[in-house]
């Protein structure tokens, strides 16, 4: 495979990259009690961890917020107590993980199970489909029954396979919760399949979801493009896609260029002294397969970078996508703008708020060309 790159770096860059790496860009983890009196940061949405012991919950968090490989997550211990884990990555990507132990009853008198319901977003109930999975199924009724009692409005995540699937739903039928939708995705840590799987769930509480879309869809019908990503750089979750099928193959080649990019601008994009970023204002790479596939990445913020697929003969008007780019990063930027002021804001955008004004200017200046 034939591969060429081109990373640009500024001393005027966001910050400095020791080792860019495992903890940029996130708040440390928490051990706490649910019974800790609530900080301003708990005011965030949260993402649940749940399932039995040694169901896979802390190593999925670990790969996918904090850059462990696999196989280091051989290595970590039981949990025994809550942790609380503050993701604050982007303006999008702004959570807390909530891992809880397999083997504590979070239903016991002494925890206020409502208040950890209510103030949830999603909850991911992790089953390992290679162990006797029935005690897990039995745990996975019982949560998610009271968690909809108390909050209708959660996503529920299960990574499973189908038994498991067909078995869940047949016992909320049998408590008459046929209305509960259980999302259901095959993932493992060895692969892409646990980012795919989180860039799903973390999509589902952002709000400003179908104007990214948007801005997106058109960004890619007016400059030859065949499908692009907006990716958080850290944790390569996908916080948005355009409206075309996502496949792994495609996912995967983006999910790799991100770490070339990296590896490569840690390795020579840095100063004698090791300071600088590994990630700045103006970060851009360029990858040609002998396919006559293309890959661009062209930062947008300080967290965000836009990965694109499109053909050689496509990428000969790079004039034109460029251009196109600026008026989409420009749009993104209007975006964040609302977001940083009204954060997690529900409900629909307004036909004269600022996200629709990002989507029309960018429609105008696109077709520019």
């Amino acid at each position: 495979m034939s591969i060429q790159y081109e990373v640009e770096q500024l001393a005027d860059s966001y910050g400095v990259a020791d080792s860019f790496p495992k903890d940029f860009g996130y708040g440390g983890e928490e051990e706490a009690d649910i019974e800790d009196n609530p900080s301003p940061s708990d005011t965030k949405p949260r993402i649940l961890l749940m399932g039995l012991r040694r169901s896979g919950k802390s190593s999925i968090q670990k790969v996918v917020f904090h850059k462990m490989s696999p196989n280091e997550t051989l290595f970590l211990e039981s949990t025994n107590k809550i942790y609380k884990d503050d993701i604050s990555s982007s303006s999008f990507v702004n959570f807390q993980i909530w891992d809880f132990p397999g083997q504590v009853d979070f239903f016991d008198p002494t925890f206020d199970y409502e208040m950890i319901f209510r103030g949830t977003g999603a909850l991911i109930f992790v089953i390992d489909a290679q162990d006797d999975y029935v005690e897990a199924l039995t745990r996975l009724h019982l949560t998610v029954s009271r968690a909809y009692r108390v909050n209708p409005e959660i996503n529920f995540e299960i990574e499973t396979q189908r038994d498991i699937h067909q078995r869940a739903n047949d016992d909320l039928a049998d408590a008459s919760l046929e209305k509960l939708h259980l999302s259901f995705y095959l993932t493992s840590i060895y692969d892409h399949s646990i980012f795919e799987a989180f860039s799903k769930v973390v999509q589902k509480l952002i709000p400003q979801l179908p104007t990214l879309e948007n801005l997106l869809n058109i960004f890619i019908s007016n400059s030859g493009i065949e499908k692009a990503f907006l990716f958080d750089v850290v944790s390569k979750i996908y916080i948005a896609t355009d409206s075309s099928p996502v496949d792994m193959q495609s996912y995967e080649l983006c999910c790799d260029m991100i770490d070339v990019v990296i590896d490569v601008s840690c390795i020579y994009g840095l100063k004698e002294d090791g300071s600088g970023s590994a990630y700045d204002k103006e970060s851009m790479a360029i990858i040609k397969l002998n396919n006559t596939t293309v890959l661009y990445l062209k930062e947008v913020t300080k967290f965000l970078a836009l990965v694109c697929i499109l053909r050689e003969e496509s990428f000969e008007r790079k004039g034109l996508i460029d251009y196109n780019f600026h008026c989409f990063r420009k749009a993104i930027h209007e975006v964040f703008e609302v977001g940083v002021s009204t954060p997690w804001s529900a409900g629909p955008q307004t036909a004269g708020s600022p996200c629709t004004k990002a989507v029309r200017s960018t429609a105008h200046h696109a077709t520019l060309s």
